[in-house]
């Protein structure tokens, strides 16, 4: 049987941005539990966030999509970002200033909804030519695979 990794491309890259979305969102809480002792809850928040998000271009680009960084997928990577930033920056505020809920946990509640918009764009943006064509391991697997049928 073909390992994962040829026969279902998505379901490994779905898998591995989970594990690069725990890790960089383990670097983004504490980058902003650590400003948040001096900045303004919003202010660290947007620190936190813009860090991360370079953190999370090369754990990406290296892990998930097994790509070759360039220039211009780091400069169209904040777009994977960019609902990513609304959602969670909305949620923070609506978290602590309107629910009143309390700024400590307000950025990993308000993160969960944006997961599966940021997998969709940064997808697009690491493997622009995704859609065109399979990769040829998955078709020489999908031939293997039809062969055995």
């Amino acid at each position: 049987m073909p390992p994962l990794a040829t026969t279902r491309p998505m379901a490994r890259q779905i898998a591995v941005f989970a594990v690069v979305g725990v890790v960089n969102t383990g670097m983004y809480y504490g980058l902003y539990l650590l400003f948040l002792t001096r900045l303004p809850y919003l202010l660290a928040h947007v620190l936190a966030f813009l860090l991360s998000m370079v953190g999370s271009f090369f754990l990406n680009a290296r892990f998930t999509y097994r790509t070759r960084p360039t220039w211009r997928k780091f400069l169209l990577f904040p777009l994977t970002n960019a609902a990513n930033f609304v959602i969670t920056t909305v949620g923070v505020y609506v978290i602590v200033d309107v629910l009143r809920a309390g700024s400590r946990f307000a950025p990993l509640l308000a993160s969960a909804a944006a997961i599966p918009v940021t997998f969709v764009v940064s997808r697009w943006i690491m493997l622009p030519n995704a859609g065109s064509a399979p990769a040829p391991e998955t078709t020489r697997a999908s031939a293997e695979a039809d062969a055995l049928r």
